[in-house]
């Protein structure tokens, strides 16, 4: 059993079940790092008494410090600071931080030959070559997100079999068969309301958009080395199938369980052996009816751009992540209607000049140059 992890993104909906889990199986966390929330933070550093605890906003550090004073926490501060973490000595690395901000820990914590169990799926879809690269070399990655999860766990015991397909699944969201003009009058507060999972609010309008979607498309194909055409995406709005894999022989194994982040998380921490459920028992016989359909792709622009992006390389997976967070932060500031989110991000894939390196300063470089297409064109 693992003993302690390194904590990033504490304050996060990941953050806060990753805490729940740890304190299940007495799993400690040696440090903890935040952004913006250091009222938590300090709930948690109070809780759990890590050593150390960061917030990457450098302008928060003197209020985080005094609000500590009376510990023995080591309080820091900044980019650099999160990512001193990421590349400490412990059994697990989470990574829960939200957006690209989440690729630079990623890279540190694989440098330094970590075990990451990870959560933020930036890392992967800006990141590309370059993270899956250093997991190959030096660290190794295990998926938090429940489909890459579940599929992570339906490639157990496949003795090397050839995949044929994976089977993503998604939700659908809150606007499933939604038209194009009816999305464009929903609010920022319909887009919260999300009918099956409790997430973050960037996280929770990518899966009203089906970026979400798009990004752990772009994240199947980089976890599981298979081509973007090998990857079906599936609305099932039940949650209940969380992602499967179909191999050569036209076999389709697949991984059931209730819509909690806290069973993914657990597994990633304590693979590969399985404890105790943090979750509710379970049973098919009250679900019924499991349902499944194609997503529209004509009315949802995110997910059908995020497909061209992978297909064409690393920067323009960059880019489109870069302008769907700056979309994202338009619409929940109000400048912005809801449509625009995916006119936007497949716009940013025809127009923005993305390169075609894979080295970090041109993966840096596609998403400053992505985000600034988007909010010109908002402007």
């Amino acid at each position: 059993m693992i003993k302690d992890i390194v904590l990033l993104g504490s304050t996060g909906s990941i953050g806060t079940q990753t805490l729940d889990v740890c304190e299940k199986h007495g799993i400690r966390p040696l440090a903890l790092s935040a952004c913006k929330n250091i009222s938590l933070l300090e709930l948690q550093a109070r809780k759990y008494r890590p050593d150390t605890v960061c917030t990457a906003d450098e302008t928060l550090y003197s209020a985080l410090k005094l609000s500590l004073a009376d510990t023995d926490v080591r309080v820091t501060a900044g980019r650099e600071a999160v990512c001193e973490l990421a590349g400490r000595e412990c059994d697990r690395v989470v990574n829960a931080v939200v957006g690209f901000a989440g690729l630079y820990p990623t890279v540190t914590a694989l440098k330094a030959g970590r075990v990451l169990a990870l959560a933020n799926k930036e890392s992967l879809v800006a990141g590309g070559e370059l993270v899956t690269g250093l997991a190959r070399e030096k660290g190794r990655i295990i998926p938090i997100d429940s489909e890459h999860s579940a599929i992570f766990q339906c490639l157990q015991g496949s003795a090397g079999n050839k995949i044929k397909k994976i089977i993503l699944t998604a939700s659908g969201g809150p606007f499933y068969g939604y038209t194009a003009e009816q999305l464009s009058r929903v609010t920022v507060e319909d887009a919260l309301r999300h009918p099956t999972w409790s997430m973050g609010r960037k996280i929770t309008v990518d899966s009203a958009t089906l970026m979400n979607k798009g990004l752990e498309l772009i994240e199947a194909v980089r976890l599981f080395d298979v081509s973007a055409d090998r990857v079906e995406v599936t609305v099932h709005r039940q949650s209940v199938l969380h992602s499967a894999v179909e191999y050569e022989d036209g076999s389709i194994i697949g991984q059931l369980g209730p819509a909690d982040m806290r069973i993914p998380i657990q597994y990633a921490l304590t693979y590969p052996e399985r404890y105790a459920a943090p979750a509710k028992s379970f049973s098919l016989f009250d679900v019924g009816a499991l349902t499944f359909e194609r997503p529209d792709e004509k009315t949802f622009l995110c997910l059908a751009a995020a497909k061209r992006a992978v297909k064409t390389g690393t920067t323009a997976c960059a880019a489109v992540n870069g302008a769907n967070e700056a979309a994202v932060k338009l619409f929940l500031d109000g400048k912005i209607t809801f449509d625009r989110i995916g006119e936007l991000v497949a716009g940013t894939l025809d127009n923005a000049d993305c390169g075609k390196g894979t080295s970090l300063s041109d993966i840096e470089a596609a998403d400053r140059t992505a985000r600034e297409y988007v909010n010109a064109k908002a402007g």
